[in-house]
């Protein structure tokens, strides 16, 4: 008798925030996958002090359809991780139309540039704010549902290759990724004895709009009067010089891919751990 065959998630809600597009999407699609219903979560409007684009109302809806098609069901909301009410609104909303939460992935983030003693008071404000406060704000509304429902869960937090190492350029960047692995830790202690187990994900760079822009890429490449994605690409481009296996950038399903481990019954023993999918870039 054919049986159909069972997702590593399935029958599990997750939350995801920044699932309008790149990473998040990503993650909502290959949890979907893998069985999971889905509360997606996105500012869907532009943030000021972020050099790239963000997600759009268009984008999540985009999102929706993706899982949808999988035959999976989603619930989207547009929610700041800056606004704490406007955030745990949505997730009530979405585990009440879904049913539970099992797993979450902290994800929405942003990125932009300055030297520590150029910085402006407000870039380096609203980098924390979202890429620090935000994780805070989301796990302080889902991890209660997680709790509620009496069967532990997992949470993965999206930190970076620079929450384990210094970086110039993105001194406000890197202090929130830093300081996103010491609340990981923390609240993996306060409710691994619940069964909750609390990870994160530390990428190098990632083919998403975030880097893959014109900004970035005279930030890789400045011996270059003005490069390109493409000559990122190249075989023996400097970006590529930059990994010790010779990609220039991890794709958004290698980081999804890491997250399924870490929120599925694999990794059950896994807790407090900050996982760098990097591709050999924190060796050198």
């Amino acid at each position: 008798m054919d049986r159909k065959a069972v997702g590593r998630v399935d029958g599990k809600v997750a939350l995801i925030t920044g699932a309008a597009r790149g990473q998040g999407r990503s993650h909502a699609v290959r949890l979907a996958e893998e069985g999971a219903d889905i509360i997606a979560v996105d500012i869907c409007e532009a943030v000021e002090t972020a050099e790239h684009t963000t997600g759009s109302p268009e984008d999540l809806a985009e999102t929706a359809a993706l899982v949808e098609a999988l035959d999976r069901r989603i619930f989207t909301a547009r929610a700041d991780v800056r606004d704490p009410e406007a955030l745990r609104a949505a997730v009530d909303a979405g585990v009440q139309e879904l049913g539970r939460l099992d797993i979450v992935a902290a994800n929405a983030g942003i990125v932009s540039m300055a030297r520590v003693l150029e910085m402006d008071a407000a870039v380096w404000q609203e980098m924390i704010d979202i890429n620090l406060t935000g994780v805070f704000n989301t796990v302080q509304a889902a991890v209660p549902h997680i709790l509620a429902g009496g069967t532990g869960g997992s949470v993965v937090i999206t930190s970076s290759a620079s929450g384990l190492a210094g970086f110039e350029n993105i001194g406000h960047y890197t202090a929130a990724k830093h300081g996103v692995l010491g609340l990981m830790k923390s609240l993996a202690l306060e409710v691994g004895p619940q069964g909750v187990r609390v990870n994160a994900i530390c990428p190098s760079n990632v083919g998403t709009d975030m880097i893959l822009n014109d900004r970035m890429m005279r930030l890789f490449m400045p011996h270059l009067e003005n490069p390109t994605v493409d000559d990122a690409r190249l075989p023996d481009s400097s970006v590529r010089a930059m990994n010790v296996l010779q990609v220039p950038w991890m794709e958004p399903i290698d980081i999804s891919n890491a997250l399924l481990f870490l929120a599925s019954d694999e990794a059950r023993y896994l807790t407090g751990v900050a996982l760098p999918v990097d591709a050999g870039y924190l060796l050198k």
